[in-house]
This record gives C-alpha cells, sequence and structure tokens, in this order.
C-alpha cells in the first residue's frame, strides 16, 4: 500500500493541478483527489498516464478558484466521469454556475471534507476572485498544506499552515524583475498587489515563520516565467530553511514536481503538539471572510500571464 504523498502534474499561468493520494482502508488502491485542473483533458490524460493512471482513477476533484488556469476542466471533467467536485460557492458563481450532473459540492471555510481517510479543511486566502479557498490535507496525523494565490499571509493563513508536514507554497515573482519587465502598470499593480501573488520574498517569510522540525518537504508552485528565475527561488528557499532538515523542490509547467511522501504518523506525533495549539488558535480567533465580489479579468493566454 502507497503512502500518503502528492505531486504537482502542472504548475504555473498556464495550468495548474495537483494529486493527492492516501491509502483508504475501504479500498485497495489510494484514494486519488486531483486539486484544480487549469489544462484540457489531453493534457490531464498525459500527464496521469506518466505516472500509469487515468481520469478514471481520480476520485474526487477540488476547486480553488475560477480563475482558468485552475479551474480549467475540472467541472466538465466531474460531469463526463460523475466525479463529485468540491468548490466555494463564490467560485461556483465565478465559473458561470455549471451544472456538473448534480456533482458539485459547496466548500466552506473552516469545515471539513471526507476524502477516503483523508480530511481536507479549506481556508480563505486574499486573492482577486469570488471566494477563494486553500487546503491542509491530513492523513494519519500527517499534515499537507495547498498554498498558491494569495497576495499577502494573513493570520488566519498562518493559523493553518502551522504544524504541517509538508507544503506546496507559491513562489510566484521577483518584485525588481516585475518592476522592469514589459508588463503594463495595472497589471504589475495587480499581481503585486494584496490579492495578488506572492513574491519570493513574501513566501520565504511565510515559510520562516512556521518552520519547525517535523518539516519534511517544501514544493515552489507556481513560479512566474516572466518575472522569476528557479536560481533565485532556490536561494530564498535555502535561506529560508537554513538548519533544517527539508526537502526542497520546484515545480514546474511542463513536468510539475516529482512525488512527495510524507513521513510516518510516528515522525509525526512529534509535532502534535503544535498542531493542536494551531487548532486552538483557529478555534479562539475569528475567521476572515475574504470574499472579493469582482474579480479582475485572468490574464490567461495573453503575453501578460503572471
Amino acid at each position: 500500500m502507497r503512502s500518503f504523498r502528492f505531486r504537482s502534474l502542472a504548475s504555473g499561468s498556464a495550468g495548474n493541478a495537483t494529486l493527492i493520494e492516501a491509502p483508504c482502508a475501504a479500498q485497495n488502491e489510494p484514494f486519488r483527489v486531483l486539486v484544480d485542473c487549469g489544462l484540457n483533458l489531453r493534457q490531464l490524460r498525459a500527464h496521469l498516464h506518466h505516472d500509469g493512471l487515468d481520469v478514471n482513477d481520480i476520485q474526487a476533484i477540488f476547486v480553488t478558484h475560477e480563475h482558468s488556469d485552475h479551474v480549467g476542466a475540472c467541472f466538465d471533467l466531474a460531469a463526463r466521469l460523475q466525479i463529485p467536485v468540491w468548490s466555494s460557492y463564490g467560485t461556483w458563481h465565478g465559473a458561470g454556475q455549471p451544472d456538473c450532473a448534480g456533482m458539485w459540492q459547496p466548500a466552506y471555510d473552516g469545515q471539513a471534507i471526507l476524502w477516503g481517510d483523508m480530511s481536507a479543511t479549506p481556508f480563505t486566502v486574499p486573492h482577486d476572485s469570488r471566494e477563494p479557498l486553500q487546503l491542509v490535507i491530513t492523513h494519519n496525523q500527517q499534515r499537507l498544506a495547498l498554498l498558491t494565490d494569495l497576495g499577502h499571509v494573513t493570520e488566519h493563513v498562518l493559523a493553518h499552515v502551522r504544524g504541517c508536514h509538508a507544503i506546496l507554497l507559491e513562489f510566484n515573482h521577483d518584485p525588481d524583475l516585475l518592476q522592469n519587465s514589459r508588463y503594463p502598470a495595472f497589471l504589475k499593480r495587480r499581481i503585486s498587489g494584496r490579492l495578488g501573488h506572492l513574491s519570493n520574498a513574501a513566501a520565504a517569510a511565510l515559510l520562516r515563520e512556521v518552520i519547525h522540525p517535523g518539516l519534511h518537504a517544501v514544493v515552489a508552485g507556481h513560479l512566474s516565467k516572466q518575472n522569476n528565475q528557479v536560481a533565485h527561488v532556490q536561494q530564498w528557499m535555502q535561506q529560508a530553511t537554513q538548519g533544517y532538515q527539508v526537502v526542497l523542490s520546484i515545480a514546474s509547467q511542463e513536468l510539475g514536481s516529482p512525488w512527495v511522501e510524507l513521513p510516518s504518523s510516528s515522525v509525526c506525533n512529534s509535532t502534535q503538539v503544535l498542531i493542536e495549539q494551531t487548532i486552538a488558535g483557529i478555534l479562539e480567533s475569528p475567521l476572515e471572510a475574504i470574499v472579493v465580489t469582482s474579480a479582475v479579468a485572468d490574464t490567461e493566454g495573453s503575453p501578460y500571464a503572471t
């Protein structure tokens, strides 16, 4: 039986998709969840085929927000193959209220979703879409955070990400490269604004805030091809994790990332106190409902894709 693990299938402005799988007592095969699918069906099949899988192996879909590089084929795939798909009401409305053949399920900030033996907790993030949600997924006390597409880091975000054993984290842009780019001024403001995307420095600051001895792996994602460089991201990641043994990798648009296996639950027990403190903090503090009523037009397909 395979372990709790994940990998990015594709990461960037041309399309994002992440595959998570974990052992499930009720079935012989792992339970597999697709988070976002900013790809067409042919592209998705090609990425899955690399791992000996097909779209029929997916048992659940989660859509973080309605921008085309994330929503892509999600709702069509759910309707065609009768796969349950979750998103916030805002994301569903922003995507045009697709029918999904009855497969759509509403997701709420802080309300757990059960996928096999996994428990996924959505949480709100500040981004220029209707009602964006990111995820922390737990399996046998192992915690994975998926965190991209946010303009700044809130206490609500930190409360959910603390205590995680692996993180897929946005390192979108280098501010100097962005400001010196050929992008129009309005788009520079959008990307660097409080509802845009995390800079390398902001992502590294978050990482320094949440790092702990039980953090096993960090995957950098959603890098801008135009406004970032892999060498810059590597440097920021290494500085942020200095003094800790953390497996670092960077997801690409074309290849995504390698599989990342989370450590066994016995290793994860060492951070259980930190996790409990995090959860207590979430419950004691008011939840932030970050809902933007009008989303900025997506730049997918333009020469200024982020």
